[in-house]
Order: C-alpha cells, then structure tokens, then sequence
C-alpha cells in the first residue's frame, strides 16, 4: 500500500511543478516573446571574491583601471629632475608615495556607474584622528568619499572613512582593522533633465563599505555628465588595489510633484 501510494503521489507533484513553471513563464501573457527578448538583462559573470592575500576578478562588463600591474591607464605624480615621480607598484597594489602628489584615470566614465576601489591602511598604527591612514577617493563631480583608518580612531564624524568629506557622515562604521583590506563600491547617478531641460532626478551618490551600505542616495553632485577617478596624496602610505568601473543604465525617476 505504501508504494502504490507513492507511485501516484509523484506524477501528480511532478505535474503541478510543471504547470507552475509554465504559468510563471509566461505570466498570463503580460510577456510576448519579442518583449522578454529585448527587455532580458545581459548575462554577465560577476566579481570575484578578493581575499586578504588576492584580489578577485573584476565582472566581464567592467572597464578596469588598476590590475595591479601598472599604472598605464593614470595620470598625475610630480616630475623631479626630469623624472616623474608616482606612486609605488608592488605585489598588486599600488601605494601613496608622501610627495608625489595625486594621481587619476585617463579615462572617464560616462553617465550612471559603479565604482569599485580596494584600500588598505598601514597595519603599523601611526597618528591618531585625521593623521592615520588618511586618502580619499575623488569621482568626477561628487564629493570625497574619505578614506582613513577609523577602526578605534575618533575623528570629526564626517571626516571619518566612507563619509563624504564634510558633507555627509555614514549611516554606520564599518571599518576593518589597520593593515587589512578593504572595500568601496560606490554608485553614482547622474542628474537627469528633460527635453524642456528641467530637472526629472537630480544626481545621488551611494556608498558600500565592506559590503554595507554607509551613504544612501545622497543628493550631491552629479551634475557633470562623465567622470574620472582621483586618488589622493595625503602623506600616508595607503594602498589601493582592484579599481574598476561598470556603466549602468538606469531609468530615471521623476521627483513628486509638490
């Protein structure tokens, strides 16, 4: 009894599946075939996952401004003796040299994007407040988002790591410890006008710290149509590794009306 009792159940399970799976494809005709076609998102492959040790992979659609490598794609540092002096590359990182002054992409990204950024602070503790650790990252036409070892380390709430630089202080403090790796991913929206060339979404920056979100569609900047990134040279030895860029494509969204 017990078996033909299974035998029976089964088909019946199976077939409810299928009926589900055919219904939730094609949603009661809400989808015509050439709509689901033009309105799929690309398939990409996502990022790796960055150890201590190693940085991960960036996605397939980003566009990669430091591998570790060189620094081919940036411009900036102060020339000496007919030299030009930048930053340090080693072991897949780059590092601030005191001195030499900022550094930044010769390339721009146009409209929506992501920016990733690693950053590392000296795991030897030296200074307190604004003295320790301290860099910033620079968005073409958006505030800093200041990078400084905040871990145990009191300083002026928005001048603290992920804040923007006295403008805006971050929702929580994510920080990791001295010397140990870490992450921003930062989403820029650019702001939006209409044909009539009003505004429909002014621009908005957000900030993942270490994967939390730490700035939340923050009203600044935005206006400039593209940017690049900049990279800043406050006398710390900082460092920064797997930086890349992906262009996003989103809908704007047009403020309630008053």
């Amino acid at each position: 009894m017990k078996i033909s009792t299974l035998i029976i159940v089964l088909p019946l399970t199976a077939t409810a599946l299928l009926a589900e799976d055919v219904q939730s494809t094609s949603d009661a005709g809400r989808w015509s075939k050439e709509k689901m076609q033009s309105h799929r998102p690309a398939m990409i492959t996502p990022p790796g996952i960055s150890t201590h040790e190693q940085a991960g992979k960036a996605p397939s659609d980003a566009v990669v401004f430091f591998d570790g490598t060189d620094l081919s794609k940036w411009k900036g540092g102060k020339k000496k003796d007919g030299k030009t002096l930048t930053w340090l590359v080693k072991d897949g990182y780059m590092e601030v040299v005191r001195g030499t002054g900022q550094i930044e992409t010769l390339d721009q990204i146009e409209g929506d994007c992501q920016w990733h950024i690693e950053w590392c602070t000296p795991a030897e503790v030296k200074g307190n407040s604004q003295g320790r650790g301290n860099s910033g990252v620079f968005i073409g036409g958006y505030p800093e988002v200041q990078v400084l070892d905040s871990f145990q380390n009191d300083t002026y709430p928005d001048g603290q790591a992920s804040s923007l630089y006295k403008a805006s202080v971050p929702l929580v403090n994510a920080s990791r410890g001295p010397g140990k790796w870490q992450t921003y991913d930062v989403i820029c929206i650019r702001e939006k006008k209409g044909a009539d060339g009003k505004l429909i979404q002014p621009g908005s920056i957000t900030v993942l710290h270490n994967g939390v979100v730490t700035q939340f569609a923050v009203q600044a900047g935005g206006k400039n149509k593209a940017g690049g990134l900049r990279l800043q040279d406050h006398g710390n030895p900082v460092r920064f590794r797997n930086i890349w860029a992906r262009k996003l494509n989103v809908p704007a969204v047009a403020a309630p009306k008053k």
